[in-house]
């Protein structure tokens, strides 16, 4: 049973998690496999590639570019066959491996066609060129013939991405069983070394030695639904622009270069000028003069497939889709644990710089992957790691608006955070608990609601409500309920402290200083000052959520509560009282101006409870006593009262004189003196209803007895109700 609540338990306390991240990650995998992410992944890629650093010159590629100053001696751009018969018999005198015509030659430009044949047919390390890809036939360009029938052409195609970014390089065509131009002289190159190309039994992945290349997938990596016809992979370029050695024609044709310049190289022969049309954006672009030229792009896979056989040059590697699958869900998770964790306003900055670590995290974690040649995606966790956390925060701001705005005018901010934090918060039961209670009541309250229109009276009540409501929350108290114009307040429920009863003691001398100001507000109005009691008593109790499955409260059970409610009853004017149970764990210092013993209902022994006047320590508070003044009066008053048990009247009447007035500030009493044989002598703390028998229609009077003198047969009281206009009658303006 217990494995179940704790299982509960942690479910409940994770709940945003657990909800969150599996939905947003479902989301960001769908929208990747869309491809909503495919721009900013490859933005990422090309970004990475910039902050490497730039690999060293590989010295076995070289390029002869035909750039516009060439052109210009030549006087067109329809350079004839005479002249790259004169560049290829230079080129072939330096002994290169083989040499690379990136040039169409598929119909003959007179003059020297046949010096130009006999080159071709006498040299067996010469690759043309041929356009195999297009929409149609008339997108291709023929290679040339001789070299067609000695099969010494590769495909000169590249691969452009929807921003015509030049990302990846095809290998080969093998439906067409065709090489590119760079793998063909990459291959021609190894062969040098004695190494050829293989295939893999198991997946029919090329192999030269020891490195087995990977065909791109449609899906791979940063790719969406990519079109991975043939045999492509990522290319792992060495740098921007330049970046391989390379020579005009017209250093070759005048002899300009050393003797051994291009032996045991690969030469590669292509136009490499802006106004040639055969120059391409690559993820090293940011500027129209950053595009590299074709010729420079087969350079650069010649350099991957040679430097990744002989230089163990890793080529790109990628994860399986599962793996990024899981990588995205865990950066998710980790996103919407770290909001949820620091949800609460008073960790919120925690909780964001955090998150900005995870980010960072994230991103160097990435861009370290791909400097050991690993393209992970960024992205996608990126707007998990994102997403999760706006999630929980648009769900914990709506909720929380939502649970303060109910709650908030009756529990403290911590309080109903608490309540929402633990899966008690929403069923029912409770627990026992030692917590110390306070409640507070208006003197004579009902009389004056009886007396006044209900819009008054609710407007009496707002006002007084409001104000003591902020100090109970200012002192960390728990609004159990309003009960008329009572209130019942907890001090250890739901949140437990060392020092409730402290709090629960200032939060009561703070209640009633707060008195003052809204008497002068009720004198305004024209109403009578209003006097508040209050009892304070510490014990055991149930507290939880108390009701049923459709309506709950949360709240406490116990006889404590109902002795509170006794302590309370006993106050007079504006009084605080408190049990011995309360004072017994103060760790604060209280004056104590008056000990009490009574007997309340309900309990079998006579308790002791004493007035608070004030408190020491941090919240120090102290209630003014004043000064009590006596008026006698020329012309006695003449009385009848009876005896109020708990808020019922009883039905005997008895007479006295009221002989004196006594006035403490606000509060204002009597001496009453019994004048008949039929008397009743109150006890001490007893509330009586009074009425003047020489103005029948006066308001009635309400008072709660003081002190009691059998000896003269008189007795003390003060006025828990007294109206307004009946004050007027019973105390003399001039005194």
């Amino acid at each position: 049973m217990k494995d179940k609540l704790d299982i509960k338990s942690f479910w409940w306390q994770w709940r945003g998690v657990w909800i969150t991240a599996p939905l947003v990650s479902l989301l960001i995998i769908l929208a990747r496999y869309f491809g909503l992410f495919q721009p900013l992944e490859l933005f990422a890629f090309d970004l990475f590639l910039k902050m490497r650093s730039p690999q060293p010159q590989d010295d076995r590629v070289v390029i002869v570019g035909i750039g516009e100053e060439d052109v210009e001696k030549i006087g067109t751009a329809l350079i004839s066959d005479e002249i790259y018969a004169k560049l290829l018999k230079k080129l072939l005198d330096y002994q290169p491996v083989a040499i690379g015509l990136d040039v169409y030659r598929d119909v003959p430009i007179p003059p020297g066609t046949d010096e130009l044949k006999k080159i071709f047919e006498n040299n067996n390390n010469i690759i043309g060129i041929e356009k195999m890809v297009g929409k149609t036939r008339q997108y291709r360009v023929k290679p040339s013939p001789i070299l067609k029938a000695k099969n010494q052409i590769g495909f000169n195609d590249i691969i452009a991405d929807k921003d015509n970014k030049i990302r990846r390089a095809l290998l080969a065509l093998p439906s067409e069983k065709a090489f590119s131009l760079g793998m063909y002289l990459a291959l021609l190159y190894l062969e040098r070394k004695n190494i050829t190309l293989e295939t893999n039994e198991k997946n029919d992945f090329w192999r030269l030695k020891n490195t087995v290349f990977i065909p791109l997938e449609s899906n791979d990596g940063g790719y969406s639904n990519a079109d991975s016809g043939g045999y492509q992979i990522l290319l792992n370029y060495r740098g921007s622009v330049n970046h391989f050695e390379t020579v005009n024609l017209f250093d070759v044709l005048d002899n300009k270069l050393p003797s051994n310049w291009g032996k045991d190289k690969i030469i590669l022969i292509g136009f490499v000028g802006e106004s040639f049309q055969d120059v391409h954006p690559t993820p090293y672009t940011s500027r129209p003069d950053q595009r590299m030229s074709g010729v420079e792009i087969h350079a650069n896979i010649i350099s991957q497939v040679i430097s990744s056989v002989l230089d163990d040059r890793p080529l790109f590697k990628i994860w399986s889709k599962n793996q990024e699958n899981i990588w995205i869900i865990i950066w998710t998770i980790i996103g919407a644990t770290i909001i949820w964790k620091f949800r609460k306003a008073n960790n919120f900055s925690k909780g964001f710089i955090i998150f900005i670590i995870a980010e960072i995290f994230l991103i160097i974690i990435v861009y370290v992957s791909f400097l050991s040649n690993w393209w992970i995606p960024l992205i996608p966790p990126l707007m998990g790691l994102i997403s999760a956390a706006g999630s929980i925060t648009i769900y914990t701001a709506r909720n929380a608006s939502k649970i303060r705005h109910t709650f908030g005018r009756y529990l403290s901010a911590e309080i109903v955070n608490i309540l929402l934090e633990t899966p008690e918060g929403v069923k029912l039961g409770g627990e026992r608990r030692t917590i110390t209670i306070l409640t507070c009541d208006l003197r004579g309250f009902t009389a004056v609601s009886e007396s006044l229109p209900p819009e008054e009276v609710v407007k009496i009540l707002n006002y007084y409500l409001g104000f003591m409501a902020n100090i109970i929350t200012e002192y960390q108290g728990t609004i159990d309920e309003f009960m008329g114009d009572g209130i019942l307040v907890l001090f250890g429920a739901p949140v437990m402290r060392k020092d409730d009863a402290d709090r629960a003691i200032a939060c009561g001398l703070a209640m009633q200083l707060a008195m003052e100001e809204i008497n002068k507000q009720m004198t305004l109005w024209g109403y009578s000052p209003l006097k508040m009691g209050i009892g304070i008593n510490t014990g055991e109790v149930v507290v939880g959520n108390i009701g049923s499955e459709k309506r709950t409260k949360y709240g406490i059970v116990g006889s404590e509560v109902n002795l509170t409610y006794r302590i309370e009853s006993y106050t007079k004017g504006r009084e605080i009282l408190i049990s011995e149970k309360t004072l017994n764990i103060l760790q604060c210092k209280v004056e104590i101006a008056e000990t009490k013993r009574v007997s309340p209902k309900g309990v079998k022994e006579p308790i002791n409870i004493y007035k608070i006047i004030g408190i020491e320590g941090n919240t120090s508070l102290f209630l003014p006593e004043p000064k009590e003044s006596f008026i006698t009066l020329d012309k006695p008053l003449q009385i009848k009262y009876c005896l109020l048990s708990e808020k019922d009247v009883t039905q005997i009447n008895y007479v006295g004189i009221i002989n004196k007035i006594i006035i403490k500030d606000i509060e204002k009493g009597a001496q009453i003196s019994l004048i008949s044989e039929q008397f009743f002598l109150p006890q001490a703390l007893d509330n009586l209803k009074i009425n003047l028998i020489d103005y029948p229609y006066c308001d009635d009077i309400y008072g709660k007895v003081i002190t009691v003198d059998p000896n003269n047969n008189c007795f003390q009281l003060y006025f828990t109700y007294l109206s307004a206009s009946t004050e007027k009658i019973m105390i003399p303006t001039d005194k």
